[in-house]
C-alpha cells in the first residue's frame, strides 16, 4: 500500500464504508427484474451472448425433460482435446505450436504450413531493441500478470501500425504475441528476482530452435537446462490452457473488448487483467497455496477423516483464506469431470515419481475424491463437481521448479493463443459493439446546493 498518513487514511476507511454502503443492491430486485447476474441463467447456464466456432465446451446432454451431466469434453475448432493430445503423445511431438495454428485457422497445418509458422514465431521471439532494459528492467513488479499486462501495452508504441484493425495487421501482432509472450514473461520474472528478491540478474536470450515450452524453461532457469519430459509437460500444460470456448471470463473480455474497435494491445491487456483474477487463471496459484496449506495442517496424509475435517473448515470460512472455497473443486461449466484435469492428473503421477513425491500425489488425488463428497454433506445440496484444471496444475508447475509467481502467467502465455483466435473472430464476425443492459433501481431525487446540505 502507498504511504499515506493516517488522518488521510481514517477519512478513506469512511469513504470506503460509506461507498460500500451505497453500492448494495437489494437482491430481491434482481429476481424482481429477471436479472441474469453472472451473465448465468437460473440453472446455472450461462446466457447465450454470440456464437464461436473456436472452441466448444460440454458438460451436459439435453433429453425431453432435463439436463443430464456428462463427462466434460472440449473441443477446439471440433477437434476433440483428448485426441489432440493423444496424437501430440504417440508421435512424441510438441503441441503447442500446432494447437495455437489450429486455434487461429480453424484446421491442422500441412507439415510445410507448421514448419513456417515454427520459423516465424522464433523469428518474432525477440523483443524490440532497448525494450528489455526500458520497459521491463526499469520497471519491475512484484506481480508478473501485471506487469505482462503493463509490457503488452508499452508494446503500443513500437508498432507503426497499433491502431489499424485490418485483419492482416491485427493477425500479425497476434502471432507477434504469442511468440513474445514467454519472452515477456521471463524476463518480468528475472527482473521481479533481481530488484524485488535481490536475486543476482540472468537473462537468457530465446534459443531460435527452441519451442514455446521449451524456451520458457530455458529463460526461467539460471542453468538454461530442462528434461525432455519436463518440457513435454508443459507443452502438454500449454495445449490444455490455449483455449477454453468463448464464454469464459477473459475471452469474454477480448471479444468485449474488441467489439469496441479498440486495438490490439488494449484489447490482450483487458484479457490479462481478467485472468488474473483468483476465480480465473489465479485459480492454479490459490489451489496449490492451499494444498500447501492442507500438507501442514493435516498430520496423516492417508487419513480421509482429518482430510475432510480440514475441507470442512474450509467450506465454513475456518480455514486457509477465509472465502469458503476449495480452489480447484468446482467449474462453472464442467459437472461430472473436466477433460483436462484427467489428463493432467496422468502426468502428475509420471512427475511425481520421477520427482520422489508419490506421497504427495496421492494426497492430491484423495483430496480430489473426498472434496465433492465433503462440498455435498456441507452445502446440503446435490450440485455436482469436480476437480477443475487449476487443481493439478500448480503441484505439476512445482514438480517442474517453476514458482508460484510464474503459475498464472504461464497460462496467458498459452491463452494468448485462444484470445488471438477470438479477437479475430469478433472482428470479422461481431458487427455491434458489445452493450448489455442494466436496469437502473436508484429512486428519482433533486439536486440540493452544497450550502443547504448542513454539517455531518
Amino acid at each position: 500500500m502507498s504511504k499515506i498518513s493516517r488522518e488521510k487514511m481514517n477519512i478513506i476507511e469512511d469513504l470506503a464504508a460509506k461507498a460500500t454502503e451505497k453500492s448494495k443492491i437489494d437482491p430481491a430486485l434482481y429476481e424482481r427484474y429477471n436479472v441474469k447476474r453472472g451473465l448465468r441463467n437460473a440453472d446455472g447456464t450461462g446466457v447465450l451472448v454470440g456464437l464461436t466456432e473456436v472452441g466448444e465446451v460440454m458438460s451436459y446432454i439435453v433429453d425431453d425433460v432435463e439436463r443430464v451431466p456428462i463427462e466434460g469434453r472440449l473441443f477446439y475448432q471440433g477437434i476433440e482435446i483428448s485426441d489432440l493430445v493423444s496424437g501430440f503423445f504417440e508421435k512424441k511431438r510438441f503441441g503447442f505450436e500446432e494447437t495455437a495454428y489450429l486455434l487461429l485457422f480453424g484446421e491442422l497445418p500441412t507439415t510445410g504450413e507448421q514448419e513456417n509458422f515454427e520459423k516465424l514465431l522464433a523469428e518474432l521471439r525477440p523483443l524490440p531493441s532497448g525494450f528489455t532494459e526500458d520497459m521491463i528492467l526499469k520497471a519491475p513488479s512484484p506481480d508478473i500478470m501485471n506487469k505482462l499486462a503493463r509490457s503488452v501495452l508499452a508494446l503500443y508504441p513500437y508498432d507503426d501500425d497499433a491502431d489499424s484493425i485490418d485483419i492482416r495487421n491485427v493477425l500479425r501482432q497476434c502471432i507477434e504475441l504469442i511468440a513474445r509472450f514467454p519472452v515477456l514473461t521471463a524476463y518480468a520474472y528475472m527482473a521481479r528476482r533481481h530488484y524485488v528478491d535481490k536475486e543476482s540478474l540472468f537473462l537468457h536470450a530465446p534459443l531460435p530452435e527452441y519451442n514455446t515450452a521449451q524456451n520458457i524453461l530455458h529463460m526461467i532457469r539460471p542453468d538454461g537446462l530442462f528434461s525432455e519430459l519436463e518440457a513435454r509437460i508443459l507443452d502438454l500444460a500449454l495445449v490444455l490452457h490455449a483455449e477454453h470456448g468463448g464464454g469464459n471470463n477473459s475471452s469474454f473480455v477480448t471479444h468485449c473488448v474488441s467489439s469496441s474497435g479498440s486495438d490490439t494491445y488494449s484489447v490482450i491487456a483487458a484479457a490479462i487483467g481478467s485472468l488474473k483474477g483468483p476465480q480465473h487463471g489465479g485459480a492454479s496459484n490459490k489451489a496449490y497455496a492451499m494444498m500447501q496449506e492442507l500438507k501442514g495442517e493435516v498430520k496423516n496424509w492417508r487419513n480421509e477423516m482429518e482430510i475432510c475435517g480440514y475441507l470442512t473448515k474450509i467450506l465454513n470460512k475456518e480455514a486457509y483464506d477465509r472465502s469458503g472455497l476449495i480452489y480447484g473443486i468446482g467449474h462453472a461449466v464442467y459437472t461430472v469431470s473436466d477433460p483436462r484435469t484427467k489428463l493432467l492428473r496422468d502426468y502428475a503421477r509420471m512427475l511425481a515419481f520421477e520427482a520422489g513425491r508419490e506421497d504427495e500425489y496421492e494426497l492430491y488425488t484423495l483430496t480430489e475424491r473426498l472434496a465433492p463428497e465433503v462440498f455435498s454433506r456441507v452445502k446440503k445440496n446435490d450440485k455436482i463437481v469436480s476437480a477443475n484444471v487449476d487443481f493439478y496444475a500448480g503441484f505439476i508447475y512445482s514438480m517442474l521448479k517453476i514458482p508460484p509467481e510464474l503459475f498464472t502467467p504461464i497460462f496467458a502465455c498459452a491463452r494468448i493463443a485462444g484470445w488471438s483466435a477470438h479477437r479475430i473472430e469478433e472482428l470479422v464476425s461481431g458487427g455491434r459493439i458489445m452493450r448489455p443492459a442494466y436496469k437502473c433501481v436508484q429512486k428519482r431525487r433533486r439536486y440540493v446546493p452544497v450550502e443547504s446540505r448542513g454539517e455531518v
